[in-house]
């Protein structure tokens, strides 16, 4: 029994087997898991229902589980910023800038081969999609 508040078996263990350089795509609930992300990626089931669970809901558990070196999101067509994105900010902090990537570069971005897994989540928020990269434990 884990103490720990992440406690979902599949997404420990993905993240068990990730290393430094690593990429894990959290998409929303209108990505196409099946066509982009890297071919033989793993992809955790996460979409309850509409809603439910969120991208944020994901990331906030991430952002203390493991090291995180950089964020990449999806920039919408005709531009601007999603609304999520202030509470991507909230979770990540100063020092974890978001970069942003164009719809098409970003589903590029999610089919090269460092992507580990997709975690498909609920979030019906429009360009909710997330690549985090995994940075490295500093030795003690």
């Amino acid at each position: 029994m884990l103490r720990y508040p992440l406690i979902h078996p599949p997404l420990l263990a993905a993240l068990a087997a990730t290393g430094h350089g690593s990429r894990v795509l959290l998409a929303d609930a209108n990505y196409a898991h099946a066509t982009n992300v890297r071919t033989g990626a793993p992809v955790i089931h996460l979409n309850l229902r509409p809603g439910l669970v969120r991208v944020d809901d994901v990331l906030e558990l991430l952002v203390d589980a493991v090291p995180l070196e950089a964020v990449h999101a999806m920039r919408p067509d005709e531009g601007g910023e999603p609304g999520v994105f202030a509470r991507y900010r909230e979770l990540l902090g100063p020092a974890l800038p978001i970069q942003v990537l164009p719809r098409f570069g970003f589903y590029e971005a999610a089919k090269e081969p460092d992507v580990a897994f997709a975690v498909a989540t609920g979030d019906d928020r429009l360009y909710a999609n997330l690549l985090l990269t995994i940075g490295y434990v500093v030795p003690v």
